[in-house]
């Protein structure tokens, strides 16, 4: 009798010991990939790279390859990525990194689902594809011409791409570094993961950025010239730039900008699409620790135990925090960009009755005008498990109307969460039904 009594305890202790660990996702463990609920390696995906090679292979899609950029300007065409996207870093910090320096910056483009990484004379174009329920997956593409292209999964890339900085999931990370002129990291001098909660002070070492932010000064456009001081960069010159041409040949790229409004974008994207992996992969391996519970005690499939809901509630509450820009680093000064990047961004989101989009810039006080992420609409967000989805829904609409007596949002005024809460209402498919028929006086 006393075997099947310890088999059923097992699950048990597994569950209660993973919700103790979740009390913080940033830095918490790494997620185990090779979890009967994960199966990060085996599982099919069905990104954007998956459906473009799938495309590429029937001979619907062409991809043109050019001399100068290889597939990138047809990669970026195929995958409705702006080149006005385009940010630059030129620390050393990709496995392509003897072609990668200040004077031959690598260059990113990105849209919601899509990352496309170009080094000049690089052997390959680095992409990084967000599949709706796995997260980021790794791909590169040779920069070699051929009949039919074809894109190579690169799980490799998590040896930098999984730790606590993408909080123990496959990600993606924006790193603040301090470059040595050849643009060689240094280490000793410290890194930060930089998103929108980040004082400007600590953003965009080793990367370029053009526009312009006022008198606070950030990490970008520098280098550190004198090796007994590692940690203190040259910065004379290197704020609000509005060209890099003195910098490298600005000519050898689509665009000859690394804008900052882009990078703000970025980093918090980066972020948010880590969290939401993270918090599907935390309520997928709840849900698969609670289904072995329910069936040693023969409790009705679908039964979720206060510790399996405390998991999934810890989770989605942290993302909720995130996604309405609660602890956003004030802007102290006007920002603005020198690309087209900040009327082509909020042209591609979707606008409520009265013309207004979460995608719309504010830039004057914080990044954008109705704070609450974008990234509500991607495909990643609606594969979240429907049990993280229901509560995350629930926590937005009692923070959004009010319900929420906590004081955590009270940063949030009442005009701005009827905002939100009227622009969701009108744009986001999929909300429950209460979001319409509870909704209070004014909503």
């Amino acid at each position: 009798m006393s075997m099947p009594r310890r088999s059923r305890l097992l699950p048990l202790i597994l569950l209660a010991g993973a919700a103790v660990a979740l009390a913080e996702l940033s830095g918490s463990y790494l997620v185990p990939l090779d979890h009967e609920a994960i199966q990060y390696e085996k599982a099919p995906v069905t990104d954007l790279i998956i459906e473009l090679g799938q495309k590429v292979a029937r001979g619907e899609t062409k991809l043109e390859f050019d001399d100068n950029l290889g597939y990138l300007p047809s990669m970026l065409k195929a995958l409705d990525i702006n080149p006005d996207s385009q940010v630059l870093v030129f620390s050393k910090t990709s496995f392509q990194a003897p072609r990668i320096s200040p004077r031959m910056p690598r260059a990113l483009y990105f849209n919601d689902e899509m990352s496309v990484g170009f080094v000049r004379g690089g052997d390959v174009l680095e992409l990084a594809a967000v599949d709706p329920r796995q997260g980021v997956i790794f791909y590169t593409l040779d920069q070699e011409k051929t009949v039919k292209p074809r894109f190579d999964r690169r799980d490799t890339c998590l040896q930098c791409h999984q730790s606590g900085g993408t909080l123990g999931v496959p990600g993606l990370v924006v790193r603040s570094i301090y470059p040595e002129p050849s643009g060689m990291p240094i280490f000793q001098a410290g890194t930060f993961i930089t998103d929108h909660r980040s004082p400007l002070s600590e953003r965009w070492g080793g990367w370029y950025v053009s526009g312009t932010h006022g008198t606070v000064h950030h990490m970008g456009n520098a280098v550190v010239r004198d090796r007994d001081k590692p940690d203190q960069l040259e910065t004379e010159g290197t704020q609000n730039l509005t060209d890099l041409s003195r910098k490298f040949d600005t000519g050898a790229y689509l665009a000859p900008t690394s804008d900052i409004v882009a990078l703000l974008v970025l980093e918090h994207q980066t972020h948010m699409t880590n969290l939401i992996t993270r918090v599907g992969f935390e309520t997928r391996m709840a849900l698969h620790y609670q289904a072995g519970i329910n069936k040693a005690f023969h409790q009705p499939e679908g039964t979720l135990s206060d510790s399996t809901q405390r998991r999934i509630d810890s989770a989605v509450d942290e993302m909720v925090r995130y996604m309405l820009f609660v602890d956003e680093t004030p802007i102290l000064a006007p920002i603005k960009g020198v690309s087209t990047f900040t009327k082509t961004f909020p042209a591609r989101g979707p606008r409520d009755s009265r013309g207004r989009s979460l995608r719309d810039f504010d830039l004057t006080k914080r990044i954008f005008r109705h704070p609450l992420s974008y990234m509500i609409y991607s495909k990643q967000f609606d594969g979240m498990p429907a049990e993280a989805r229901g509560r995350l829904y629930r926590r937005l609409y009692d923070v959004l109307t009010g319900q929420d007596k906590s004081g955590k949002y009270d940063k949030l005024s009442a005009e701005e969460r009827r905002d939100i809460f009227q622009i969701l209402r009108d744009t986001k498919k999929g909300l429950p039904p209460y979001w319409t028929t509870e909704a209070r006086a004014g909503y």
